[in-house]
């Protein structure tokens, strides 16, 4: 029997819903806005901040200070230990742990259960919506599900509270009908080890009939990798051949795009991405002709943006949604139903378009290279390294970039580790086309690269096989939603890694 004609009836009616709230998104945001307060009035936050007497965003700043995770720390952790009514109303018992721009090893997002209804189950819903309505011949609820997750443990000694990958909690959590159609089985996902999650997945779907996958790009091809290794066949089309799409998010997918056509080996296969942090479902991509994603404006995350040059200057406020502008880089700030507030979640988008709102990632705050004044981010690495692939036939699937700081001569380099699935010819050749492809696209480095002066060519060592997993293993963040740092200021991680590779 056919599911997803029916399937689609319902779809129909969660796109229109959807489109017509990012229709109406800065109404939808004041509106959103005023409901965040609302809730929060009676918490301990709400009460040290003076929600009661705030009218509208003009109110919610003067009142609110901007915050990263240390200045919320302390509250997550006494709500981890149980309190209730802290940053949110009532008690929060799951809390996603995340690595990314914090001092310390990981960060803990509180996860309320409208928070997950709302924000990531909405999200997911409004992807597939999205989907079918692009593509109406879709046949994806003809078949399984293969969503790739996490692992959870238990959170301090508090009965029934977790902590662990978001992707986990949302395992642990999703709707008994989801279940139905999904793999691999919670007992098998929920794994820690992910040697042993990889090998169990490839074993239990190879012979069932998957329309759809959908997790990190670096992980699922580690998983991709293993299903033809366990099922003998040369291409995942040959496994599953009524594969159609791969939901995809957690990273940039241009590193890994043509590792993807050459092992699914499928010409009508479709690629849609989604901007689903720990800290919220922020984005996703409504035209499959557009890789820009569109601002999830509806779904319990009320935005503000800092232009990225006043990234560090408390004098410096953000702007709300309707005041920003295209083509300027901004840092993310959010305000969500779990309790964060005016929270810098370290991201950094550009707007493309305001009419809809639609944006791409562009890094990192505290990702990046600027050790020489040439402020190179991560948009400028993917996409020069896509360029660098583009003319030398090579595909990357694992890197990052540091810099090595001046000699005695003042003669300093940005060294980048590599690891290809498929070498160039010539790794020189390879390492200059890369070179001039990030002096086309950012002028600072440019600048700096002029005449070998100070800055001098990037150098690049080819990394061996799995190396970066390896070193995620290491620090005991294999598996998940880790992810490499593509690019560091200083050598800490790269070192770590060049250590392992040697």
């Amino acid at each position: 029997m056919r599911f997803t004609p029916l399937a689609k009836i319902y779809y129909n009616h969660i796109y229109t819903k959807v489109q017509h709230a990012l229709d109406d998104a800065e109404n939808v945001q004041r509106i959103l806005l005023s409901h965040l307060v609302k809730t929060a009035c009676d918490t301990e936050w709400g009460h040290n901040h003076h929600y009661e007497d705030i009218k509208n965003y003009d109110d919610f700043v003067k009142n609110v200070p901007i915050n990263t995770y240390e200045e919320l720390k302390s509250y997550i952790d006494r709500m981890r230990h149980g309190e209730a009514d802290i940053l949110w109303k009532g008690k929060v018992t799951w809390y996603a742990k995340s690595s990314g721009t914090t001092n310390d090893k990981s960060k803990f997002i509180p996860v309320s259960k409208r928070y997950l209804h709302d924000t990531h189950y909405g999200g997911g819903m409004a992807t597939v919506a999205y989907y079918l309505h692009n593509h109406p011949k879709s046949r994806l609820f003809d078949g399984r599900a293969l969503m790739l997750g996490g692992s959870h443990q238990p959170n301090y000694d508090v009965p029934q509270s977790l902590v662990g990958d978001l992707s986990a909690i949302m395992i642990e959590n999703v709707p008994s009908l989801i279940n139905k159609i999904r793999e691999p089985r919670k007992e098998i996902a929920l794994l820690s080890d992910f040697e042993q999650k990889r090998k169990l997945i490839a074993q239990t779907t190879i012979h069932k009939n998957i329309t759809n996958i959908s997790g990190v790009p670096s992980w699922m091809l580690s998983v991709l990798n293993e299903v033809l290794e366990v099922s003998g066949k040369h291409s995942i089309s040959e496994v599953w051949p009524n594969l159609e799409v791969f939901f995809h998010g957690g990273v940039a997918f241009a590193p890994y795009r043509d590792a993807y056509l050459d092992i699914i080996a499928k010409e009508n296969m479709n690629y849609m991405e989604t901007y689903n942090a720990s800290e919220g479902f922020f984005g996703l991509q409504t035209d499959p002709a557009d890789n820009a994603m569109e601002l999830m404006t509806h779904m319990g995350v009320f935005y503000e943006f800092i232009p990225i040059e006043n990234v560090g200057d408390i004098q410096s406020e953000p702007v709300p949604l309707w005041a920003v502008e295209t083509g300027k880089n901004y840092a993310l700030v959010i305000s969500n139903t779990t309790g964060l507030w005016r929270y810098e979640i370290g991201d950094t988008i550009r707007f493309t378009s305001t009419k809809p709102y639609k944006f791409v990632i562009t890094g990192r705050t505290k990702s990046y290279i600027n050790a020489f004044g040439e402020e190179l981010i991560v948009d400028n690495a993917e996409r020069g390294l896509e360029m660098a692939c583009q003319a030398t036939g090579a595909e990357v699937c694992e890197y990052t970039a540091a810099p090595i700081f001046m000699d005695k001569q003042a003669k300093c380099r940005h060294q980048w580790l590599i690891e290809f699935s498929h070498m160039p010819d010539s790794v020189e050749h390879f390492a200059e086309v890369l070179d001039k492809s990030l002096q086309k696209l950012n002028s600072d480095y440019e600048a700096k690269r002029s005449k070998d002066i100070t800055l001098q060519p990037l150098e690049i060592i080819v990394a061996k096989p799995n190396v970066f997993n390896d070193w995620l293993a290491s620090e005991g963040k294999l598996g998940g939603q880790h992810k490499v740092p593509r690019l560091c200021n200083d050598r800490k991680i790269i070192e770590k890694i060049l250590a392992l590779n040697n």
